[in-house]
Parts: structure tokens; sequence; C-alpha cells
């Protein structure tokens, strides 16, 4: 159930992330989650998109776009919880790359992207744990 995450390398110059955040937008398609890691010369733009083939297409044929399986994770929006997530697969020797989050518009809830080098093992552990992740099809779903 993991889900597709767009990496898009930006050179870091004024004006770079606002035209490939102007293309996808005006290929139609919703960015559901963001992230921007930079350095001096260039930046790495994370999307979690409502389409990845309309966005890949939109965006501008010399950047460079690469697919990423994450694990995006459905959790109460109280104190503790995102430490219950990270102890969990903590405990069962996953390593942690980057974590961002997001949210959507069902109160009580948020979500956090985890890039971790064990997928499918990730997702299992976090099963058997009670810890709901979600798939590309319920990104639309969820985040209405």
């Amino acid at each position: 159930m993991a889900i597709t995450q767009l990496s898009a390398f930006l050179e870091n110059v004024p004006g770079t992330l606002c035209k490939a955040v102007a293309a996808i937008t005006d290929a139609g398609v919703n960015i559901r989650a963001l992230s921007v890691a930079d350095t001096k010369d260039f930046g790495i733009l994370r999307v979690i998109v409502s389409d990845t083939e309309k966005t890949k297409a939109a965006l501008d044929d010399k950047t460079i776009v690469r697919e990423t399986p994450v694990i995006a994770v459905k959790m109460n929006d109280k104190a503790g919880a995102l430490n219950n997530i990270l102890n969990t697969l903590t405990a069962a020797g996953i390593n942690i790359e980057y974590v961002y989050a997001f949210t959507g518009a069902v109160a009580g809830n948020a979500y956090v992207v985890l890039r971790v080098d064990e997928v499918e093992q990730a997702e299992q552990i976090l099963a058997r744990n009670g810890i709901q992740t979600l798939s590309d099809s319920d990104i639309t779903d969820y985040l209405k």
C-alpha cells in the first residue's frame, strides 16, 4: 500500500519553485503534500499529488523527476501519535530516512509521510500494531 512520491530536482534560484508549482497547478493536479529540502545549488521538491503522470508531464523536460515509494500513515491528531509510529518502526529495526506531515479535511486526523529503507516490512509492522497506512487511491478519498 505504499504511495507514490515524486521528487523533482530544482535549481536553487529565485522563481524555480514557483514555476514548478505553477506547472503542476496548470495541469489541474492537486498537491496533497509537499516538502522542499535545499542545498546551496539545488533543491529537492517532494510531492504527493492527485495525478503522478500529469505532474511528470507538466514539469519542465529539463527537470529530473523520480518516483519513490513512501508510506503515508493516518494518525490521531494528538500528542504522542507520531512518537508511537516512530517507536514501532525503530523497535523493528526499520531505518527512517525522512519524514514530513500533511493535513486533510477530517478534524482529529493527521497524516505523516515516511521514507523508510524497508517499505513492505514497515507496512506489515504498522498494520500488526493497528496503525493505518494509505494507498495512492486512498489519498484522494481521505483528503477530501
